[in-house]
């Protein structure tokens, strides 16, 4: 059954109005496996939970992807709800001692190290424990570095260790008995598009790691290469050519020696998911206001807040619903530009200013596509104390 079959079926059964986040298992199994079997034999693949956390996507990845990559101690028990022994990765800026204590003691097979003061505490929270700690330290290249829609590094941010405070990072790992240093995490954009711009991103990684390495006697066992690979909102068929990609990685990693006793991780969240969410919102209103017709649906950006936080127009088709229960006229636009608002009372609540339609009415579900990645997970869920949305799962859950 195709989606919008699925929403005007599972629409008939609704005597409230539709607000929904939907999503396909299968699809997301089937993109994983994909993904995963194109790269490189010496990568991993670990899934960044941020992206989606429910409880459901993380089984339906985990007998797929390597590991899970976290940010917080609540989002480690969420992967160990799922699954005690899966490998996890801890990162994030300013972790707790109890984070980092945490950490340790779920066994997570590696830790993040963003600024040497945490590198520090961790060596005493470890002491203390009585256990060593696997470490990576995450670098703030000093650049050039290509440009996407969020850079983590080459420009002043709150991620990493500044490039030139690295040498005092390696050294103070060095000579701690409490720290097991396997090599370096260099994350340093997201929503990245361009195929071969992130193969050279990643030779350039390579290059300094090496430098680092003969520079101090590394024995480098680790490159975390982050995410960064990204969705194009605004060109569905468009999207990054991860074959292209995989394929040029494969060629630069056989014909560099200098990677060659590494393990290359990858750690994506939004490339994952993406694609296999929607959100589902049904047609409240619609009214004319200075000369601009608005479509306010039930729901709102606190539901799914993406295309306001990155303040872009999120794709979405209009899925008719011909039942119609008033006596009176329907709203309804032909061909029109609208802006569609949701609930909240705030003219920040948007997802899309200006788009074209060839109809859309009252009773219509407005299908928000490429919705699960960062929607549901990032959203001020009970601003003005609106209902939730309803969480569907479809496909073997």
């Amino acid at each position: 059954m195709q989606i919008e079959e699925f929403i005007q079926a599972i629409k008939a059964d609704h005597q409230e109005p539709l607000c929904a986040f939907i999503y396909d298992l299968n699809r997301l199994r089937d993109h994983a496996q994909h993904v995963i079997a194109q790269l490189p034999e010496r990568c991993r693949f670990f899934y960044a939970i941020k992206a989606n956390s429910e409880q459901p996507i993380l089984r339906a990845l985990a007998p797929l992807v390597h590991g899970f990559e976290v940010a917080s101690i609540g989002e480690i028990a969420k992967v160990r709800a799922v699954s005690a022994t899966t490998p996890i990765i801890f990162g994030g800026p300013g972790k707790t001692d109890a984070e980092l204590r945490s950490a340790l003691q779920q066994c997570v097979s590696l830790i993040h190290v963003e600024s040497i003061h945490e590198l520090r505490r961790l060596q005493s929270i470890a002491a203390d424990l009585d256990t060593v700690a696997p470490v990576l330290l995450r670098v703030n290249l000093r650049g050039p570095l290509p440009t996407a829609t969020l850079q983590m590094a080459g420009t002043p941010t709150q991620f990493g260790i500044d490039e030139a405070l690295l040498p005092e990072a390696i050294v103070e790992a060095q000579r701690s008995p409490q720290i097991d240093l396997q090599g370096f995490h260099l994350h340093s954009l997201s929503n990245n598009l361009n195929a071969d711009e992130h193969v050279r991103l990643i030779a350039h990684y390579i290059d300094r790691v090496h430098g680092w390495a003969q520079e101090f006697g590394l024995r480098v066992r680790v490159l975390n290469v982050g995410g960064g690979i990204g969705v194009n909102y605004a060109q569905l068929d468009q999207q990054f050519d991860w074959q292209r990609f995989t394929t040029q990685l494969g060629a630069l990693l056989e014909h560099d020696d200098r990677a060659r006793e590494w393990r290359l991780i990858f750690e994506c969240g939004r490339f994952v998911t993406a694609a296999c969410g929607w959100y589902a919102a049904e047609v409240l209103d619609i009214k004319r206001n200075h000369g601009t017709d608005f479509v306010i649906v039930r729901g709102g950006t606190q539901h799914f807040r993406l295309p306001v936080s990155w303040q872009h127009n999120h794709p979405f088709v209009v899925v008719p619903i011909e039942e119609w229960r008033y006596r009176f006229t329907r709203p309804a636009l032909q061909d029109a530009a609208i802006t569609i608002t949701g609930q909240l009372c705030t003219p920040k609540d948007v997802f899309v200013r200006g788009a074209q339609v060839p109809r859309v009415r009252a009773g219509d579900v407005v299908l928000f596509v490429y919705a699960g990645a960062y929607g549901w997970s990032i959203s001020h869920h009970d601003f003005l104390s609106h209902p939730h949305p309803e969480q569907i799962f479809i496909g073997d859950v």
